[in-house]
């Protein structure tokens, strides 16, 4: 498969609305269509890809977001998430991100916004204002704000086998206190 058939998918061939609802019909289609390339690049195997800035970027989204798909609700949903920050903070260091357009930046800074650690989320606060769009600015602030209280996602306690607080459990039966 050539990362411009994951780049058209995710980009041309889905209404947007989908990326960010539990649809588990979508997420059948995406394991159906994706599965074995996911494998491979869980095995890095597509470091061809890297030649190109959208291939990195597709490389990002097969890891990053086909993960959360393809595996949702269960440990393996996270699995894939230290090496597509790894190939993100790459992508940004050899300036892949100046050859995409602002859409296509979000998704390759993505991985930022899902690490449960505060010096990547300072990072990703800097890499959505410079992107300049405001509402992803505003979920990564959102973002941040819960590891900074919490150290950590509390809405993946429970699917990673970890001990809530009695403050993370409290937190949890508000709204928007999940993503």
């Amino acid at each position: 498969m050539h990362y411009q058939e994951v780049i058209d998918f995710w980009f041309k061939e889905i209404e947007p609305s989908r990326w960010w609802v539990k649809d588990i019909t979508f997420d059948r289609e995406i394991t159906a269509r994706f599965s074995e390339l996911h494998q491979s690049a869980k095995q890095c195997e597509l470091v061809h890809w890297r030649k190109t800035a959208q291939g990195r970027l597709a490389e990002v989204i097969v890891l990053d977001q086909f993960s959360r798909n393809m595996y949702r609700d269960t440990p393996q949903a996270f699995a894939n998430d230290g090496i597509a920050l790894a190939l993100a903070q790459e992508a940004i260091a050899d300036e892949a991100d100046k050859k995409l357009s602002p859409l296509e930046n979000s998704f390759l800074y993505m991985p930022f916004m899902h690490s449960e650690s505060l010096v990547i989320h300072e990072k990703a606060i800097t890499l959505y204002q410079a992107n300049g769009i405001a509402s992803n600015l505003e979920f990564e602030r959102k973002h941040k704000d819960i590891i900074e209280r919490f150290g950590r996602y509390p809405h993946r306690n429970i699917i990673l086998n970890r001990q809530s607080s009695d403050e993370e459990i409290l937190f949890l039966t508000q709204p928007n206190s999940s993503f």
